[in-house]
């Protein structure tokens, strides 16, 4: 980033984060921290404790994909619920090269708790070894699986909702995207948290936010170096980058957030826009200030407080049927 390219200034309440961060020196993501990045930071015995403790229970299932292996997917609910209930499916971030399906769980406590959803996690193939289209048709495998044992499952297959966050954000889109295109199962709508969509090095916003920040244009290119492999500079699909479709007829109500002060701004407010113009019920909210990660990185921050708080009451709008109906259904 050279130092004469203006960007938005982070909030004060953030600041010292990155503050703290910065002073542990640069971080440059290399192929061999991956493996370390991928790992839980406790046990699976540990985690289930913690799920109990709050009420809630896990299992796991496996869901055939494309060559006759399996993925793992984790179905988290209430104990003891009981009878149909919406279905959140969820796909973790990590730039599609690190994570895990079981990480994070906490952030969706209101959704299990207030409103008694089955959470679905999907533990997709990561790149660079399972670079596209491995990781997204993961995705849309477990999509498959789950509207096709909504009844095993206890959800309705009316009311899947897709949820990512950054790289799951963008691998949300593209299973949409899939769904459609495909004539698969009908996605309820999508949760699009800072996603992961544009390949191609070009917005404002990812050559704002170089060098500074959390997740800036490096890291950012490296996921998707990783994640497209050999076809990085050929043909690349919508399904894998969905910042390249200019026709998003079809798809589901969408609510997207953002930071002003993160790399993935300028193709968030960009997908919004065409999804708009598509005739789609999107709802966008970028936030003054914000980087990457920002809600889970510093949660007591009054815009931190802000975005969770939008999104629950979108969250609580949408299980109503009080959101706008798409015209031509």
């Amino acid at each position: 980033m050279t130092d004469t390219m203006p960007r938005p200034p982070f909030d004060p309440e953030l600041q010292g984060f990155l503050d703290r961060l910065r002073a542990r020196g640069p971080f440059v993501l290399t192929r061999e921290m991956l493996p370390a990045m991928r790992a839980l930071d406790v046990s699976e015995a540990e985690l289930d404790d913690r799920l109990r403790q709050r009420g809630l229970e896990r299992r796991s299932v496996r869901v055939p994909v494309d060559d006759g292996t399996t993925i793992a997917l984790a179905v988290i609910q209430r104990i003891g619920r009981t009878g149909t209930a919406p279905a959140f499916f969820t796909i973790h971030g990590g730039g599609m090269m690190f994570g895990h399906h079981l990480g994070n769980l906490e952030s969706y406590d209101d959704w299990l708790l207030t409103h008694d959803v089955v959470l679905l996690s999907i533990d997709y193939r990561l790149a660079p070894e399972h670079p596209d289209p491995v990781p997204v048709e993961d995705c849309y495998a477990g999509l498959v699986w789950t509207a096709d044992h909504a009844e095993e499952l206890g959800i309705d297959p009316a009311r899947i909702v897709l949820v990512g966050q950054s790289a799951g954000g963008g691998l949300a889109a593209g299973t949409a995207l899939l769904a459609r295109d495909r004539g698969g199962p009908v996605v309820h709508a999508q949760v699009l948290v800072s996603p992961m969509l544009d390949d191609s090095d070009s917005t404002t916003s990812t050559h704002q936010i170089d060098g500074i920040g959390v997740a800036d244009r490096a890291m950012t290119r490296f996921g998707w170096d990783a994640y497209l492999g050999d076809h990085r500079d050929g043909e690349v699909s919508v399904h894998a980058a969905p910042a390249r479709a200019t026709d998003l007829r079809g798809m589901p109500p969408t609510y997207l957030d953002c930071g002003s002060a993160e790399v993935f701004r300028d193709e968030t407010v960009a997908f919004a826009t065409r999804l708009w113009a598509a005739g789609v019920d999107a709802e966008l909210h970028v936030w003054p200030g914000a980087f990457h990660g920002f809600t889970s990185m510093v949660p007591h921050a009054v815009v931190s407080r802000r975005a969770v708080a939008a999104l629950a009451d979108w969250t609580t709008r949408l299980l109503a049927g009080s959101l706008p109906e798409d015209p031509e259904s």
